[in-house]
């Protein structure tokens, strides 16, 4: 498979309460990961929209049932103005009233009186009648849940890899359990091609995150949820030292939007900008390169090609 030049952005949106706010698009689709919809983040991503030409979206991938990523008056906001084609929500039964009165709302949910919307709730047994994605592929991928923890909501997150465009993003919701840590981990679309990790449970010293799974997945920059106040003082003072250790660049949405865009021929090139809180003024800023390029670049098909192209037949 050849590099593609896929014009990409991915953005992480300051809110005014606690929660998560995300989108990525590839150019033709535009996701918007967790139903949250505020003053603070409605303007950034009609801009984002404008930015990728649309006037609707694509997709609305919900990673989990908790009100700090699905809150049922914004998930109803969205869906009668940014009106998505599919929605992606949680495949285990809500045990809150929130998550249950957004569940409703959403098998309520028209694209318009024509015909109904793709709704796919995201459950083990969907996952598994998926088929297996190429490595270092175009195919976004999703991981869990593998099974339903009756125990711990957290653990029935969704995860999936954003990987559609030129540089790829992983989400992992709430997630918390060490044991599925240590299986996505060793999962070598993951630990061979993760570029800009959205960090589980908003950073949480929680057990997930350790240093055995950022050594294994080597993400360039981690990206950790919080709104302005930060009262759950995310992420942990040990995640943080963790990631420095690691050299993995920690993001925060306390300090501002994160805004990461692909450059140039859009073929894996990209620049992370950390904005100052409330404004377009840019805090910080850096560029990298996914790690899907790097391999593509030299991969043996196209080692030949560059064999065929360059052999001008036996010299006399």
């Amino acid at each position: 498979m050849a590099v593609k030049s896929i014009n990409t952005r991915f953005r992480a949106y300051q809110l005014d309460s606690a929660g998560s706010s995300f989108s990525y698009s590839n150019g033709s689709e535009f996701t918007l990961i967790e139903a949250r919809y505020t003053d603070a983040n409605k303007g950034s991503i009609a801009d984002e929209m404008r930015i990728s030409g649309k006037t609707t979206i694509s997709t609305l991938h919900i990673t989990s049932w908790d009100q700090d990523h699905c809150s049922p008056s914004q998930l109803e906001e969205i869906l009668s103005n940014l009106k998505p084609r599919k929605i992606e929500y949680p495949g285990y039964v809500p045990h809150t009233t929130s998550g249950i009165d957004s569940l409703r709302i959403i098998k309520n949910y028209k694209v318009s009186p024509a015909g109904a919307s793709k709704l796919v709730s995201v459950t083990p047994e969907y996952i598994n009648r998926l088929d297996k994605a190429s490595s270092y592929g175009y195919k976004d991928i999703l991981y869990r849940p593998k099974i339903i923890d009756l125990d711990c909501a957290n653990d029935n997150s969704t995860v999936k890899q954003f990987r559609s465009g030129s540089f790829n993003v992983l989400s992992l919701g709430d997630v918390e359990s060490p044991n599925i840590a240590s299986m996505l981990r060793a999962t070598r679309s993951i630990y061979s091609e993760v570029d800009i990790m959205i960090m589980a449970h908003h950073g949480a010293d929680n057990g997930f995150t350790t240093s055995s799974f950022i050594k294994k997945v080597r993400p360039s920059a981690a990206v950790a949820s919080s709104n302005y106040g930060n009262q759950f003082d995310h992420p942990k003072p040990e995640i943080r030292d963790l990631l420095h250790k690691n050299g993995v660049r920690l993001f925060t949405t306390k300090t501002g939007d994160l805004i990461v865009r692909s450059l140039g021929t859009h073929k894996g090139k990209y620049e992370v900008i950390n904005l100052k809180a409330g404004s377009s003024e840019v805090s910080s800023k850096w560029t990298g390169l996914a790690k899907k390029r790097q391999y593509l670049q030299y991969n043996p098909d196209t080692l030949r090609d560059r064999g065929r192209k360059h052999y001008r037949g036996p010299q006399r």
